[in-house]
Order: C-alpha cells, then structure tokens, then sequence
C-alpha cells in the first residue's frame, strides 16, 4: 500500500536500465500439452495472440497469450525433446510444469546488459540474442545476485 511513509522509488527507477514493466510469466508445460494448456486459459478470458517454434538452445514452441488490452502475458513453453532447458526444468519438477521464468521489458537492452553484468549478476547469455516474435532478449541466472539469489530464471526483454 502506498502511504505518506513510503520510500519514493522515482531516483531508483531512473538509475535502472529502463526497466518498464514485467512482459510476460513463462509457464512450461509438459510435451504434448501446449493446446490443451492454450484452451484451459482461454475459459479464463486470455486470448492466444501469437505461436512459434523456437529452435536453437531453448529448443521450445510457444504460445504468448493476453487477457484485455494489458502488455503483461502468459507464455505458455512446451519442450520440443529431452536437451530442452525447459524439459530439464519440468524434469526437475518431478515431470510437472510450471513457473519457468518472469520476463521484464527494457527500453534498451544493450544498456540493461551492460548494467546488469557490471553489477555482478550472473548472465546466462554472452550478449542480447533473438528471442521470439521478433524480440531481443537475455536469462539472468536465479542465483544471482549471490547475496540475495532471485531462485527464479529472469529473462530481459526488449520488443
């Protein structure tokens, strides 16, 4: 709740890297599940409004899915084999799906790199890299930063 004591977060916003709003919640999902998945969140009003096969090292099809005419999504992530990171995440779940990642959009995602690595969190990715529907992305380790570890993926994000 926002109140007269509450701290003012307008100077540390703009020492951020452009941080502007969380894009979308990654939820994988097991092989073979994607549509069923898809129509699941459709009974709760989400509307499918993009799908890709995504190859490389994620080796994943997606489903981006909105509610209303809100930029916060829902990513539906269904491994396409066994060397998927995401199929060794669902495997580590004990086979189950669930929270993958949490994707936060930036203005600039070089400079949001740049910030990022020089303040010693752990990137996983050696520079910004295509990511889907014609974004530029990069994964921030979980258990960075060491002294207060995230223990959720963080994807960074620009359209």
């Amino acid at each position: 709740m926002v109140g007269e004591n509450s701290p003012d977060f307008s100077s540390i916003a703009e020492e951020l890297p452009g941080f502007l709003f969380i894009d979308h919640i990654a939820i994988a999902v097991p092989q073979g599940a994607l549509d069923e998945q898809v129509a699941a969140y459709a009974k709760l009003g989400f509307q499918e409004i993009h799908r890709e096969t995504i190859g490389g090292n994620d080796q994943v099809r997606e489903a981006l899915l909105q509610i209303g005419g809100s930029p916060n999504l829902i990513q539906l992530i269904e491994p396409l084999s066994g060397a998927s990171p995401v199929q060794k995440a669902i495997d580590r779940n004990g086979g189950k799906g669930g929270l993958n990642h949490v994707g936060f959009r930036v203005r600039d995602i070089q400079a949001a790199f740049d910030d990022l690595q020089g303040k010693g969190f752990q990137i996983l990715d050696a520079a910004p890299r295509p990511g889907s529907r014609g974004t530029t992305v990069f994964f921030m380790h979980p258990k960075g930063p060491p002294e207060s570890p995230f223990n959720v993926l963080i994807e960074v994000v620009q359209e």
